[in-house]
């Protein structure tokens, strides 16, 4: 038996896109729109793979049924003698690729059933961003991400180029904004043109749409030591205009989307933001701005992207959903519950001034390498609950809404829902991401008991009662208390945002003390692994690490068997 006390933990859930049974047997993340099988026919594969002779693509007027987003749509037909794919552009055509490449994938390898789908995405952006100037990322692992992410129908790279830490992208114009002294990160470390253009490639390649991002006026300190000037400055915006020109015409002449930033920054020039946009769009660029930022009216900005609780959407201007998609924030088992069953924008499908959602990842803190960047964020997980979430559409309710907290009926359909994207998605850690960091295991199956909180009157020592024995209910100072259902590997007690995101507890007090348990069976005795954490600093803040021989500063405990888990010994502690 294990006990746990005041530990942090969290679940996840799903819904289905499918209006059909899907076939046991398949693994299809996203699932389809419209999916309907024919058991009695079966189209045989040669060693594994369709024959090509037997596949035919071709380009259509329309896809009936296909009520949004029809350039995305498809329709792919499998007969016993043939394979057919339709769509209207190109980007159809790709889709139907990895839906196909996903049928065959999970199949025995000798057929694949006959079938039709039709399919069409609820949200025209599905993105994701990397903070490359805070943490310089290697172009091969960019292109990694690019290829793995969009088999799942994921097709926006959000690319932060620029930062106090660093300029990541190479000018010949200004070359001093890459010299090794104006760096504070991984110094000296850029992406050079040829670079550019080779990740832009391959997002073209990967049916991907490249939104490059140059933040400005604020996160420049970098350019400020570079070129000597403040961005807002008569010399600061006439470095930023030929900037400007150059990353449009030569380093991205093909990318449709500029990036401006605007956000956490204080405007000491109330002409910057206006004759900047004026200035990209005379490029022939659209241009992308964060909201919270400067205030635009309709006509004065092509997009907006939410990034706080205060950012909202606005009539006539299209929203891209960033607000509580900030994933190094997230528990790895906990958020991504909420990821999962969040409705993009509180929408159902996108509109016109919906256009979806992209997740971000913040570097505020140094990690050592790529590998530490996707594993501590959870990013290929999240990454699919996204790709689904924002694919299929729905949800229950959003973020601030529906919470962290997985149903514990498990005849609940959101329970089932996610129990299905679970196995599928964990299908897909074993065969897609073999060798990639993916943070995550089977978390549904996970039972936990939890204790109404007993007041501790800022005592972290003090013992209670479900130390002596554990119990249902109990007794405590002519009070009763008692003890409630939780499912899942991750369960926060009070979210890392507060209120603002429902937990376990509705009401949660400073000065209590929780308890947890568990029972985990095994048949023989053996030594197995533990995947265990209490409250844990996101990568975007600044907090002490914990004390030597502490899991935290709450004096959190674990107990296995009553015998006590000691934390490891930090790398980093703070005495």
């Amino acid at each position: 038996m294990k006990i746990f006390t005041y530990i942090v933990l969290t679940t996840l859930l799903l819904l289905s896109c499918s209006t059909t049974e899907r076939k046991e047997t398949f693994q299809l993340l996203p699932e389809p729109k419209m999916l309907t099988i024919d058991l009695s026919g079966q189209h045989l594969l040669r060693l594994g793979v369709p024959d090509s002779s037997l596949v035919s693509e071709k380009l259509v007027n329309a896809i009936p049924k296909a009520i949004i987003n029809p350039d995305e749509a498809y329709r792919l037909r499998i007969t016993p003698d043939s394979i057919l794919i339709e769509a209207t552009t190109e980007k159809g055509i790709y889709w139907a690729r990895q839906t196909l490449a996903q049928i065959v994938e999970s199949s025995d390898g000798n057929s694949v059933p006959a079938l039709e789908i039709t399919d069409w995405p609820a949200f025209r952006i599905r993105g994701f961003m990397h903070d490359v100037g805070r943490s310089y990322i290697s172009v091969d692992e960019i292109k990694k991400h690019i290829r793995l992410l969009s088999k799942f129908k994921i097709n926006v790279f959000h690319w932060h180029l620029t930062e106090n830490q660093g300029w990541r992208l190479e000018s010949n114009v200004f070359p001093q904004l890459n010299d090794p002294v104006h760096y504070e990160r991984h110094h000296a470390q850029y992406y050079t043109v040829a670079q550019a253009h080779e990740i832009a490639e391959y997002c073209r390649q990967h049916n991907m749409l490249l939104i490059p991002e140059i933040d400005m006026p604020g996160h420049s300190a970098a350019f400020v030591r570079a070129i000597g000037h403040d961005m807002q400055s008569p010399e600061g915006m006439k470095v930023l205009k030929r900037l400007m020109e150059e990353i449009c015409t030569e380093v991205f002449p093909d990318a449709p989307w500029i990036h401006i930033g605007t956000d956490e920054v204080q405007f000491t020039n109330p002409s910057f933001v206006p004759e900047m946009v004026a200035h990209v769009r005379g490029l022939g660029k659209k241009v992308i701005s964060w909201n919270p930022g400067w205030a635009y009216r309709s006509g004065e900005i092509d997009a907006t992207q939410l990034w706080s609780y205060r950012g909202k959407a606005q009539p006539g201007i299209p929203a891209i959903d960033s607000r509580f998609h900030y994933i190094n924030h997230f528990d790895a088992f906990g958020d991504i519950v909420a990821l999962y069953n969040s409705r993009i924008a509180d929408a159902e499908k996108g509109s016109d001034n919906i256009a979806g959602g992209i997740v971000a990842v913040w570097n505020d803190r140094l990690l050592p390498n790529d590998e530490q960047i996707v594993l501590q964020n959870n990013f290929y997980p999240l990454m699919l609950a996204f790709a689904e979430r924002t694919w299929c559409g729905g949800g229950s309710e959003y973020f601030d809404k529906n919470g962290t907290i997985l149903p514990t009926d498990e005849n609940d359909a959101v329970f089932n829902g996610f129990v299905d994207f679970e196995k599928r998605m964990l299908w897909h850690k074993k065969h897609t991401f073999t060798d990639e960091p993916f943070a995550y295991v089977k978390q549904t199956n996970v039972k936990w008991r939890i204790t109404d909180a007993f007041p501790n009157d800022g005592d972290l020592l003090k013992s209670f009662p479900p130390e002596t024995g554990i119990d249902d209910t109990y007794e405590y100072n002519g009070i009763g208390y008692g003890s409630h259902n939780a499912t899942g590997a991750g369960i926060y007690l009070r979210h890392v945002w507060g209120k603002t995101v429902p937990a376990f507890y509705k009401n949660p007090q400073e000065n209590h003390t929780a308890y947890a348990y568990t029972w985990v069976w095994s048949p023989k005795a053996q030594t197995v692994g533990l995947w265990t954490s209490t409250q844990d600093y996101s990568r975007s803040e600044s907090d002490l690490p914990p004390p030597r021989g502490k899991w935290d500063y709450r004096e959190s405990r674990i107990y296995v068997n009553n015998n006590e888990i000691m934390p490891p010994v930090w790398e980093n502690t703070h005495t």
